[in-house]
């Protein structure tokens, strides 16, 4: 499935989402630790791409006092970002051409944000984060943790598991250092991972 219609698939059920995952009461306690340790330790703004309802980027931006910029591809997810979380800025964009020049933020946060992107593409998206990021920037990204590239159904559209191994190796090519990463099993849903990189100039 492309992109656009990724977004377009997301978009019929903003409203839904923004219902029962629009709050970081709603998460994970320790997604909510990750991202708002992750958000203290970034200077300068930061990027969520893939913001979805907004309420990472609300998290980070009260906790951190940074900017943050929320960037979606979905419309009508912004506009529930928006009701959600009017002093949040928000952003249209594809992940594969982010519309903010080079150096010009201090972290990306990509949330779940590159599950539906063909495997094939993830390295050029990558290359983006790492085109926006500040020498010294960081990357935070979460992923459903399996056989690197093999797909699964999901909810919305076919999604991608991806191991911390292949997306260090896609990382590293990229020119950024991969400083932690971890995994877990919750009960009833499938295994996520998240890790933790630098961009060394």
């Amino acid at each position: 499935m492309r992109r656009v219609e990724v977004a377009a698939a997301y978009g019929e059920r903003a409203d839904e989402y923004r219902e029962r995952f629009g709050s970081v009461d709603q998460m994970s306690p320790r997604d909510r630790a990750t991202i708002s340790a992750w958000g203290r330790s970034v200077a300068g703004p930061v990027l969520d791409v893939g913001c979805g309802p907004g309420h990472w980027g609300d998290l980070i931006a009260a906790e951190s006092g940074n900017d943050v910029i929320g960037l979606d591809a979905s419309c009508r997810f912004l506009s529930a970002a928006r009701r959600g979380f009017p002093s949040l800025r928000l952003v249209a964009g594809d992940l594969e051409q982010l519309p903010f020049g080079d150096d010009s933020v201090g972290g990306v946060l990509a949330w779940f944000s590159l599950i539906h992107a063909d495997p094939e593409a993830v390295a050029s998206i990558l290359g983006e984060f790492t085109r926006v990021l500040r020498p010294t920037g960081s990357l935070l990204i979460g992923y459903f943790e399996g056989p690197a590239r093999e797909p699964f159904d999901h909810a919305v559209a076919t999604a991608y598991y991806w191991s911390a191994d292949a997306l260090g190796e896609l990382l590293r090519s990229c020119g950024l250092t991969v400083q932690r990463a971890s995994a877990r099993q919750d009960p009833g849903i499938r295994r996520q991972g998240d890790l933790t990189a630098i961009f060394r100039s």
